[in-house]
């Protein structure tokens, strides 16, 4: 039983202030050297689950450090003030014009935030790909990748540039198949460092990563720099397509061809802007992946065209998601109870979301790394409901070629 009495002396009171004082020296010290230790001091995969999940937004290479983080997600969703609270409310002008205005902020704080999460449940290709029934997930994002090199001829000897390349997975996936030489444009310094290191850990010598804005590629590269681009579901960031895809223009060689898959809504489909339903799911999906609003089909071609590209080809390569050839590009989210899938399930989402809210809670992760992860968690079931009811795809396939 605990000793409740009080100190019957001096030295019995001096001797418990040397211990608080120690304890308090000790236990900060102790929590620091704990998290240090826990810390990654070369960027690696997320295939090993204890080093993975205790490096979310949580590694040398991370430019955000361990006291911004919740700063940084507060301020993120304070660009979606009211975000499934209120239907609708980030739809109106003066929200979304409130995010075009502040765009570099958010698609920068949005990636500095959530691409640990990213390669932790997903891999190095941040995107989503039509699947055919016997098809691996990770079968189906190299063919959809493959699919645009092939599309737009890249070869050996091309300059290729990627517009808003994450952390480089398609393009390093696209030059090991093509030989193209391909040089990606990201906003996130995060992703710059971490993508180069993959570069060089493959040998590939040709290719790399820089920080840009793809809203200023005038400004960043010559004109007639390039052979060919590509952009895979990376300008639903834009708050100007004709900006984004005038700079592509810009950079390209004339004839160059210009492929990618766009995310947006489907009305003709079935999306209907005055169902409160489909509003609710566009928001989340908005809110969830910092977009300042999803556009439609129509607005991507007539986007390319104002931009001085021919538009050849456009359709959703998503038409038959619930023929019984395939397998829905959503099905990912719901996962597969293997080994190679759980994350990506809702049970093992879940399960990523108990991890880091203990490792918040230990003090090993960031405060803040709780609520990234429930971000994340919400808008996953927004893809999901947005696939299911066919509302939403992301993969609006175009190919362009420049006049």
């Amino acid at each position: 039983m605990p000793n409740l009495s009080f100190p019957r002396s001096k030295d019995d009171i001096d001797s418990r202030v040397v211990y608080a004082a120690g304890a308090a020296i000790l236990i900060p010290v102790t929590t620091k050297l704990f998290q240090s230790w826990f810390r990654r001091d070369v960027h690696t995969s997320y295939s090993n689950v204890f080093t993975g999940s205790v490096s979310l937004l949580n590694n040398n290479d991370s430019v955000l450090k361990r006291e911004e983080v919740k700063d940084s997600i507060d301020e993120y969703e304070d660009l979606f003030d009211g975000a499934r609270k209120e239907n609708g409310v980030i739809t109106s002008s003066e929200s979304i014009q409130k995010r075009e205005k502040e765009y570099q902020t958010m698609v920068n704080s949005f990636y500095n935030l959530v691409t640990d999460f990213y390669e932790w449940g997903w891999g190095q290709s941040f995107h989503f790909a039509p699947r055919v029934v016997g098809e691996t997930f990770m079968e189906s994002i190299k063919r959809a990748e493959f699919f645009l090199a092939l599309k737009a001829g890249f070869g050996k000897g091309d300059k290729v540039i990627d517009v808003g390349c994450g952390v480089g997975g398609p393009l390093r996936n696209i030059a090991q198949f093509s030989k193209a030489s391909i040089t990606g444009v990201t906003i996130n310094e995060y992703q710059v460092k971490v993508g180069n290191k993959y570069c060089e850990q493959k040998g590939l010598t040709d290719c790399n990563l820089i920080q840009g804005d793809f809203q200023k590629l005038k400004e960043t590269f010559e004109p007639e720099s390039f052979d060919a681009a590509y952009a895979i579901e990376a300008t639903c960031h834009s708050p100007d397509r004709v900006q984004t895809f005038s700079g592509v223009a810009h950079c390209l060689k004339k004839g160059g061809v210009f492929v990618g898959y766009e995310w947006i809504v489907l009305p003709e489909r079935g999306f209907d802007p005055n169902n409160k339903d489909h509003v609710r799911v566009k928001e989340g999906i908005e809110v969830g992946n910092g977009l300042p609003t999803l556009a439609t089909a129509a607005d991507v071609v007539k986007a390319l065209e104002d931009s001085g590209f021919e538009v050849l080809e456009y359709y959703d390569a998503n038409a038959n998601v619930h023929s019984e050839f395939e397998i829905p590009w959503y099905q990912t989210l719901k996962g597969t109870y293997d080994l190679s899938g759980f994350r990506m399930t809702r049970i093992g989402r879940i399960c990523t979301h108990i991890m880091v809210t203990t490792l918040e809670f230990l003090r090993i992760a960031p405060r803040g790394t709780t609520k990234v992860s429930a971000l994340l968690n919400a808008t996953a079931l927004d893809l999901v409901e947005g696939g299911m009811e066919e509302i939403f795809t992301p993969s609006f396939f175009f190919k362009a070629v420049k006049k």
